[in-house]
This record gives structure tokens, sequence and C-alpha cells, in this order.
């Protein structure tokens, strides 16, 4: 990959780990399920976790952009306690996942390479969860794949709203590559703290801070900002919004009111800033689109309701997978 070296975040003591997070442990077993795509032979890591007293459901959680599998740990242990077994990929080009040089990045693509690795493990009717950039990820799959998906659950996602129509113009893969190899452990930190908690930090969040800060930091670096860039060009030019209305299956919206992410909004206007990211009206207005949606939501909390208030997000989220029958 051409272009500087990333930027040093030795002053933050962030540990370092490969492209692939070698080095960083996963909370339970990694398998890989390893396939062709787009001409390329590419592993997905997933996570496969079964419950001690199965309910005959499973429920396959979807990470955010600046999130992984392990980052699903405690709702892991929450849901398997419940009888769920739990599928958690690591969707291709990001955290224990390949990393192409190049890959035609799309919602459809990762739906259908998830939809393949549920096909591997003769898995065929699932609830989808997906949190933050996941949750775009989750109504493509439900979109696509409705007779196999009993239900859908957002978690705080993005994309509630189309940043570009709103007026937020278009970053180029090559600006997005160089902001990209800016990123340190300090300013990781700053923007979780402000966007995903509300302002508060505890000590617990700083794994998730070193796990993504890790992965920039280490000698495949330049190949793990490529593909932060090239994703947020999908997110950010393939909105999901449009099709809310299409959704057939019963959803879960569960959604924290103070969380104020908009892809691309530093460059925008200020005038346009003001309109975007308002989650306490989004979270409403996606509940009015999606035919079948129940919204609870928390007016206190942020982006990550589930890491941020976990024992009430939890019972929330139980109480609505409990909702649909068998």
């Amino acid at each position: 990959m051409a272009g500087n070296a990333l930027a040093d975040t030795s002053s933050d003591d962030a540990p370092v780990y490969g492209g692939e997070l070698e080095g960083f442990e996963y909370p339970y077993p990694v398998q890989r399920f390893t396939f062709q795509s787009q001409q390329q032979n590419l592993q997905m890591a997933y996570l496969d976790v079964a419950p001690e007293q199965p309910n005959g459901r499973t429920i396959v959680l979807m990470h955010g952009k600046n999130f992984c599998a392990a980052t699903w740990q405690d709702s892991i242990e929450r849901l398997t306690k419940a009888g769920y077994r739990v599928i958690a990929p690591d969707q291709i080009g990001f955290c224990k996942s390949s990393k192409p040089q190049q890959y035609q990045f799309s919602f459809h693509q990762l739906a259908q390479n998830t939809h393949q690795l549920l096909q591997q493990l003769d898995i065929d009717n699932v609830t989808v969860m997906g949190h933050s950039m996941g949750g775009m990820l989750a109504s493509r799959y439900a979109l696509m794949y409705p007779e196999q998906t009993q239900q859908l659950v957002l978690v705080n996602p993005i994309g509630l709203e189309d940043w570009k129509a709103k007026g937020v113009p278009y970053q180029s893969i090559d600006d997005a590559f160089a902001a990209e190899k800016q990123k340190t452990a300090e300013a990781i930190r700053s923007y979780q703290q402000s966007t995903y908690y509300v302002g508060d930090w505890k000590p617990a969040y700083d794994q998730w801070v070193e796990m993504l800060a890790g992965m920039y930091a280490g000698k495949d670096g330049e190949i793990v900002a490529w593909n932060q860039a090239l994703t947020s060009d999908m997110v950010f030019t393939q909105p999901v919004v449009h099709e809310f209305e299409q959704i057939q299956v019963p959803t879960l919206l569960l959604i924290g009111e103070q969380d104020n992410t908009a892809i691309g909004k530093a460059l925008a206007s200020p005038e346009v800033q003001d309109t975007l990211g308002h989650y306490d009206v989004l979270g409403e207005q996606a509940a009015e689109r999606i035919p079948d949606a129940t919204l609870v939501e928390w007016p206190e909390l942020g982006h990550s309701p589930h890491i941020q208030q976990p024992d009430e997000f939890h019972a929330a989220l139980l109480e609505g997978l409990q909702s649909i029958e068998d």
C-alpha cells in the first residue's frame, strides 16, 4: 500500500496487534469459514457459542464499524444463558477476518457472505441483530433473506438517515484512507467517550479502544486503514433507510437517544450538521416506517446502550426476543 506510515500510537501505550487482530484474545474460541469471493480466497472469523439449555433459536450478531465480534461478549453470555445459540462473525475487512487489498464492498456482499456461513453451519432460520454499521447490514440481510429471518433487532443502527441526501459532501476513498492513518488510541477514546457513552468513561471500555488502536499501530496497519476507508465508502454510499417499508419481519429497535452519530458530519456545513444524528427523532421515524416495529428508547444512553447500561438493555432485548413465538 502506497502512502505514509501510520501515525505513531506509542505515546498512548496501546498494545500492538496484527492485521487480523493476532494477539488480541476473544472471549470464546474463534472458528474460521473459508470461501471464495470476487476471485480470491478469504476467511471469515466467527464465534459459535452454544447454550447449556437450548431454546431452539439462533441469533446472529453483526458488529459495527468500530467494533468486533468480541465486543458482543456480554450479550453472548446473557443470550446463551437464556437458551440462544449465538453466531457472531467478523465481517470481511474487519477484526480477525481477511483484509483484501481490493474488494467490492457492499452490504449485499457482506450479507451474502454471512448467509453462506450460516448455510455451512446448516442454520436456516435466525434472528439477526445488528449494532451501528451492523444495523445497516442486518437490515440488508432481512431484506435479502426474509424467509430465513425470524426477527430483526437494530441497536442504534447508523443509516437511519441518508447523509449525502441531507447535504454531507462525499469524501474520496483516498482522503478517507489518509484520515484513517492518523487515528490514535487517544483520538479513538475521545470519540467513543463523547458519542458512545455520553461523556462518561469506565476502565472496561479501554479494551475496545486498544483493540482498534492496536491494529492501526501494527505492521499491517496500512491494510487495516485501507479496508476501513473502503468500508466507509460503502456505509456512506449505500443507504438502506429508503427500503425500511419493505422489511417483512418483526423488528425490534433499541435506541439510546443521546447518540449523535452521522457519517461525514465533520465535513458538512454547520447548517447541515445541525440536522444530523438526532436519534431521539430518528428512532421514532424508523419505527413508523418499518411495518412491524417495536421501539424501546433510553433518553440517557448513547450509541452503545448494550455496553453502557447492560442490565437494562438486555432485559429489554430478552423481552423483545420472547415476543416472537417459535
